[in-house]
């Protein structure tokens, strides 16, 4: 789960999950299409205090500060969401009633732009949710979550299919050739109708109704799925007996020591997520509690006790195939691709079948390494599924002579993050300096960062790390604020970048894997797009949900470039710089266990677009994957990414749903953008840096991605380059992804 962000436009039947913060992806609902490609972006102005009630508000107050204000996280309480949402909603329709009601013809002055701008200050309301649902979160908030999701769903929905509102978006669209619009206004104009057009603004009647409906019982399945994954992972395994960590390295003990003291429990704990699963998986020698572990971890919501989320899912997938037949699409998949770059479910199963059999056959090549090692030791075993990342280290170590306890100590995260910024500054000019202690911030372990590119202040970075109680899993990058011209919204940026890194025990530092560091600076990239945007209008602001892993994945680049690990992967103990001897094996193993990572999750993408391209929603989720999965040859000896059950890109929010695919098609793209940097001769060439920054990051979706693109690079992107950086082979002849015309933007 890699990203999220909290400014959006309230539009086009919202999807309020997303909204509100719920939700998994990485990607979040925030970078979706449709339904929040028009939510407003943050600001100080707009909504005013039309009560002393919300004037005394703790949430509702004006944000004060530096940086043109920032969230007052230590005077917020959560008993007062419920008045704040009340009052948001009143705002928002006054805005929207008042737009609908001017008796003057409808003009991009008074019409777009001030629904541009409606909304604008409640989006600071939403931030501040946003955190509290997703790293905050409590029983009080989950009361509060179940009881106004479907109400504020039920508003928006309402809200936005009126039908005099409507009017006024087309009257405005009717009128575009004649209207002396700029280009950037009659891709704003064109958006929103089609937009509404696609969500259903031509409904009328009982099928309006119907619509709203749907919707709003599709917001409380989203949040009834999170809560029940969320209640799985946040139970435990409980250590207490000292030879049950064997393998296990000291920096790993220390932290689940801790977890048991946090517990207040005896030995260790090991929490049922995934930042704990991993190293556990990867460096125990008991076989038995591998087993264990594991098991634990896949079967999150599967467990036919009252957190299993089976039912809920099925009824999510009867919910959206409804609505997809209501909106005139032949399946779910359609209506969500329709805003992307690939924009068919054929196009985007193109590019995945094009990759799953390389990636198969170099998992059988993986297996039969492992059984070998297996087999020497006389292990009398044939490897399992939480075998597998155990004897990959092995067999990493035996081809590579390397060792993932090896690398580790050279990854200590306050590094990492030093590099990240560092090559930030290298790439863009842009220099973050912290600042922690002169801000208000959620958590006592968060670090902030003043951001400036050359001399221009450009915002607020917020680093939150850790995982806790109450915080939801994997990682995902968000901003309370973000910048756009109109209305005298050129503010600074605020931005925040959210991990689950196990904190080290007993005052040690953190020490972070390869996998770890990789995921610090994919989020990182996410922060780098968002403070670099250059824009004028919020509808614009958000891009394809094919798109939106694309800077992200590109900037993951960087992280095994020798001038990172040459300076930055310093021994947590000695200090000293990663040997050269040590960068080379790395460099040499960069595709190890690539079988293992494109199938881990390129079948997850699969079983995403068969699940939700048909007409006839599946009843039982367990067999249609099971027999999905047997169908398209997935190894036994692997498990999906994410399971059904636990798949909370897909069903905490329409967020990533039918488009899974999108990390694939990202990566294509990053691929291809790196081969860019390869061939100017120096990955840091500023040059290539300045394009890529100005045509990719700065614009969001001023014009359409797949143009911006064509710009920078001079063609489309070529699946060859996937193909290489994975390790696997390249047919004779170059394919390029295929897309299907026009994107149109999301978020």
């Amino acid at each position: 789960m890699r990203f999220s962000v909290s400014s959006r436009k309230f539009f086009l039947g919202v999807s309020t999950a997303a909204l509100l913060g719920f939700g998994a992806s990485p990607a979040m609902a925030a970078q979706t299409t449709a339904e929040l490609n028009k939510m407003s972006a943050n600001g100080n102005s707009g909504m005013k205090k039309t009560s002393d009630d919300a004037s005394e508000n703790s949430i509702l107050q004006e944000w004060t500060g530096p940086y043109d204000g920032v969230p007052p996280w230590d005077e917020v309480k959560v008993s007062d969401f419920p008045a704040a949402f009340e009052q948001a909603m009143k705002d928002i329709k006054a805005e929207f009633v008042a737009v609908r009601d001017n008796p003057e013809a409808a003009t991009f002055e008074n019409t777009t732009v001030p629904l541009e701008l409606a909304g604008n200050k409640a989006n600071e309301l939403f931030a501040i949710w946003g955190v509290h649902s997703s790293n905050l979160s409590n029983d009080e908030v989950r009361k509060i979550q179940g009881e106004w999701l479907p109400k504020i769903s039920a508003f928006f929905n309402e809200l936005t299919l009126d039908p005099k509102v409507f009017a006024r978006y087309k009257a405005v669209y009717d009128d575009r050739m004649e209207a002396g619009l700029d280009a950037q206004q009659l891709r704003l104009v064109e958006r929103d109708y089609e937009g509404l057009v696609r969500n259903g603004a031509l409904l009328e009647g009982a099928e309006k109704e119907k619509l709203i409906a749907l919707s709003t019982e599709l917001s409380k399945a989203f949040n009834e799925f999170s809560n029940k994954v969320l209640a799985d992972e946040e139970t435990f395994i409980f250590l207490t007996d000292e030879a049950e960590l064997a393998g296990l390295p000291a920096s790993f003990i220390a932290s689940i020591a801790e977890a048991a003291k946090e517990q207040g429990k005896e030995g260790w704990a090991l929490k049922n997520t995934r930042s704990v699963m991993q190293p556990f998986l990867q460096n125990s020698t008991r076989r038995d509690l591998r087993e264990k572990v594991y098991n634990a971890y896949i079967n999150r919501g599967d467990n036919g006790d009252a957190n299993d989320t089976n039912m809920t899912i099925a009824k999510i997938l009867k919910l959206r195939a409804d609505r997809a037949t209501l909106l005139g699409f032949k399946t779910h998949a359609h209506y969500r691709m329709a805003d992307t770059m690939a924009k068919e479910p054929e196009t985007a199963m193109d590019l995945m079948m094009q990759v799953w059999p390389a990636a198969v056959a170099r998992v059988k090549e993986e297996v039969a390494d492992m059984q070998e090692i297996a087999d020497a030791e006389n292990a009398g075993i044939t490897i399992k599924p939480w075998d597998y990342r155990y004897y990959a280290e092995k067999v990493r170590k035996a081809k590579y002579d390397l060792d993932e306890a090896e690398i580790k100590p050279y990854f200590k995260l306050d590094n990492m993050v030093a590099a990240m910024f560092d090559a930030a500054n290298k790439l863009y000019g842009m220099d973050f300096t912290e600042n922690t202690g002169t801000v208000p911030v959620f958590h006592p372990d968060i670090r902030t960062f003043e951001v400036k590119r050359g001399d221009k202040l450009v915002g607020l970075f917020y680093l939150d790390n850790f995982a806790r109680a109450g915080k939801r899993s994997g990682a995902w990058m968000t901003t309370y604020r973000s910048q756009y011209e109109l209305g005298g919204n050129n503010k600074y940026v605020l931005a925040s970048n959210n991990n689950n890194f196990v904190k080290g025990g007993g005052g040690s530092p953190t020490l972070i894997s390869l996998d770890d560091a990789s995921t610090l600076f994919h989020e990182f990239g996410h922060a780098l797009h968002y403070l670099n945007y250059d824009i004028k209008y919020p509808g614009l602001g958000g891009t394809p949900r094919d798109f939106v892993e694309y800077p992200s994945q590109v900037n993951e680049n960087w992280l095994l470039t020798r001038y990172v690990l040459d300076n930055y992967a310093k021994h947590a103990e000695t200090g000293e710089p990663m040997p050269q001897a040590l960068v080379d094996k790395i460099n040499k193993s960069k595709t190890f266990n690539e079988g293992f990572s494109t199938v881990e999750y390129l079948s997850s993408a699969i079983i995403d677009m068969k699940l939700h391209n048909r007409t006839d929603p599946v009843t039982d989720p367990d067999a249609f994957e099971r027999e999905t999965l047997a169908e398209i040859g997935m190894p036994d000896t692997i498990v999906m990414r994410h399971r059904l059950p636990q798949f909370n890109h897909l069903f905490s929010s329409d967020a990533y749903s039918a488009g899974y695919y999108s990390y694939l098609w990202s990566e294509t793209m990053d691929a291809d953008t790196w081969a860019a940097f390869e061939e100017a001769g120096d990955v840091w060439d500023k040059d290539t840096a300045e394009r890529f920054r100005s045509i990719i990051l700065s614009t969001a979706n001023e014009t359409d991605r797949k143009e911006a693109y064509r710009k920078f690079r001079g063609r489309d992107p070529e699946v060859k380059y996937i193909l290489k950086k994975r390790g696997f082979p390249v047919p004779g002849e170059t394919a390029e992804v295929k897309g299907g015309g026009e994107s149109s933007g999301n978020d």
